[in-house]
């Protein structure tokens, strides 16, 4: 029961020295004139760039998938080692989506929060009114756009769980025969991975749009 509420405190205090954290860190940046709206936009950039990489990571790992399943001689083990090191390369990827997904909620909640509550501070009601309207508006844009991003990322563990299969598949059956055993599983892993690249793709529309829609 100790251990229990230990590690109850000790994550309310992890999250409350987070929150603390990220709340001076934005003060700090603001008082250099770089606002929260500024470095979302930076952000919702990164997963972009992110997404692109990650993209053109998973269209390589299924030509080496491709190319292990059309095996026709040569070292297995060397074949094997390329194949775990595009997996291994794929998986840093998604790890790396899944956290710039989770730095824009971060900033895009605090914008949000500080937009609302500054309403507030209007004294005149067509302005007020007028921020309002540009704050539903931008909100509706940011939804829309965490969609995407969260349908793209929702693709990317299915695609990485069989490669995963087929890596550690392979590692203990390094023969001929194993091989031939996976080329059944190359037009569904082709399926999965072009949805993927669909879904990333979109993701990467929405971000540009979004961006532009910061800067205008």
């Amino acid at each position: 029961m100790l251990n229990v509420t230990l590690r109850a405190l000790l994550t309310s205090l992890f999250l409350w020295l987070l929150i603390g954290c990220q709340t001076a860190y934005y003060k700090t940046m603001e008082e250099f004139g770089y606002h929260k709206r500024d470095i979302l936009a930076d952000r919702v950039e990164e997963v972009r760039d992110t997404q692109i990489e990650a993209k053109d990571q998973f269209q390589s790992a299924l030509e080496q998938f491709s190319s292990v399943v059309n095996y026709d001689g040569g070292d297995l083990e060397a074949l094997y080692e390329k194949l775990n090191d595009e997996y291994q390369a794929s998986k840093k990827e998604a790890e790396a989506v899944h956290d710039r997904i989770a730095s824009v909620e971060d900033v895009a909640g605090a914008l949000f929060v500080e937009w609302q509550e500054e309403l507030d501070q209007y004294d005149n009601p067509s302005l007020r009114r007028s921020s309002q309207q540009q704050l539903t508006q931008t909100r509706t844009r940011y939804d829309k756009l965490l969609r995407a991003m969260k349908r793209a990322e929702a693709k990317i563990q299915p695609v990485l769980a069989t490669f995963h299969d087929q890596v550690l598949f392979l590692k203990h059956n390094l023969n001929a025969r194993a091989i031939a055993s996976l080329q059944g599983e190359l037009s569904t892993i082709e399926t999965d991975v072009n949805r993927l690249v669909q879904e990333m793709e979109a993701a990467i529309d929405e971000a540009n749009t979004f961006i532009k829609t910061l800067e205008s």
